[in-house]
């Protein structure tokens, strides 16, 4: 019985020192479990927080930069300007204290980036600080406030008032078809005369004096009327003329006027009058004899025929072309000592006859400097032929300054035969000098 109860009491107490024993593994079970977790908790824990330190700096590099962007005070404009010298970054680098408005993250890298240039590439900088302080503020526009008035509108808008009609003077000017222009020279010049030349002259080094005025009309309808002046003077001396200290060498009075009605685009019906006569007597050397004077010879010449109009490499050339088969030749000569000189028989003053002309006066502007002036005439009566051709060729330096080279051959058989040039004539001149246009 007894040994019953013993063997009762023994699996008794070894029943409860197993549940003690599973107890204690199972204890142990948990508590492994729980440090297993924990180390996850805190690496996710870790894991936000630098998630958050990052979002942080991200605000803070993005606030940077909008104030880059909305710089108002000019603070970064020091990176766009060409490289300036700024007395500021050196004092910060000496500065035994720390600003903390001057000692931003920004300013520093700023500063550092400059200084850095300063000391390792000097020949960058290409302005200092004190230029631009010289030089003073760049004023800037502001913003005006603009203040607006709330003004009551009437419901009814009122009628507008009809302005008054004002009287206006109406001035109708006359078209003027009117056209003035001119030239003058005042020229130093060689000259060089045929020794049959029919109002004398000698070769010499002289000066000379010339003036042409024009006056044409045009309506730009169908009538042109074109008128020319042209007067030429030169004196010379000459050490072997004894008896003339100063006599001419070029004496010339020339009017020459057209008058047209237009047939087509470039011919007209012309009806033409050219009068030539000279100012002052021509003598020669140590010839007391006057050989022209005033009005002595005076030719006068009547035509009717066509003239065409010349305009020719895009206004280069440019004149006209008047051709008469239908011309009255009148001369009269004032001395009647010269009227047998002239072709006149002697006891009379004037003779006439009648014929046919060709004038052809053309300019040709090569250049700004280089023109050419050419007029060529020509009469005949079919018992007698007079012929001039003149050509001016004229280099203009400055506007005021120009030479002129002359070249004058006539031709005219109604004179006594000359021995050695028989009936032509030759005149030559270079001269420089002033010249003027208008």
């Amino acid at each position: 019985m007894h040994k019953m109860k013993f063997k009762s009491t023994a699996l008794l107490f070894l029943s409860a020192l197993a549940m003690n024993a599973y107890g204690e593994s199972l204890r142990g079970v948990i508590h492994h479990q729980v440090d297993t977790v924990a180390p996850i908790v805190k690496t996710y824990t870790d894991s936000l927080k630098n998630y958050k330190m990052q979002l942080d700096s991200l605000q803070k590099v993005n606030a940077s930069l909008n104030s880059l962007l909305n710089d108002k005070n000019g603070k970064y404009s020091r990176l766009f300007l060409p490289m300036t010298f700024y007395h500021n970054i050196s004092h910060n680098q000496f500065r035994l204290s720390e600003d903390p408005v001057t000692n931003s993250m920004f300013n520093e890298t700023l500063e550092s980036a400059l200084l850095r240039v300063y000391l390792k590439r000097p020949d960058l900088v290409r302005n200092t600080q004190t230029r631009l302080d010289a030089q003073g503020l760049v004023s800037t526009s502001q913003d005006a406030t603009i203040k607006t008035k709330t003004a009551i509108v009437e419901k009814v808008a009122p009628k507008p008032t009809e302005a008054l009609p004002v009287p206006v003077d109406v001035v109708i000017k006359k078209p003027n078809f009117w056209k003035f222009s001119g030239d003058g020279y005042l020229q130093f010049l060689q000259n060089y005369v045929s020794g049959n030349w029919y109002k004398a002259g000698e070769s010499n080094y002289s000066m000379l004096g010339t003036v042409t005025l024009n006056a044409n009309y045009n309506n730009k309808q169908k009538v042109k009327w074109d008128n020319k002046l042209e007067m030429k003077l030169g004196f010379q001396t000459s050490k072997s003329d004894t008896l003339h200290a100063l006599k001419t060498h070029t004496d010339d009075i020339r009017y020459t006027s057209s008058f047209g009605l237009q047939a087509s685009k470039r011919w007209y019906y012309s009806l033409q009058l050219i009068a030539n006569t000279q100012f002052m007597r021509g003598f020669r050397n140590n010839d007391e004899r006057v050989y022209s004077d005033f009005l002595s010879p005076l030719n006068v010449e009547l035509s009717l025929g066509m003239r065409y109009n010349v305009d020719w490499f895009k206004g280069k050339l440019k004149g006209n072309v008047n051709i008469a088969p239908f011309a009255y030749h009148y001369r009269y000569v004032g001395r009647e000592d010269l009227v047998t000189r002239f072709g006149i028989e002697k006891g009379k003053h004037s003779v006439d006859d009648y014929g046919s002309s060709l004038n052809i006066d053309l300019t040709w502007k090569f250049s700004d400097m280089v023109q050419w002036k050419t007029r060529l005439y020509g009469y005949t009566s079919y018992k007698r032929t007079e012929m001039e051709w003149e050509n001016t060729l004229t280099v203009q330096f400055t506007k005021y300054l120009s030479t002129n080279l002359y070249v004058y051959p006539r031709f005219d058989d109604s004179r006594k035969r000359d021995d050695h040039h028989g009936y032509f004539m030759y005149k030559e001149y270079l001269s420089v000098g002033l010249s003027y246009s208008f």
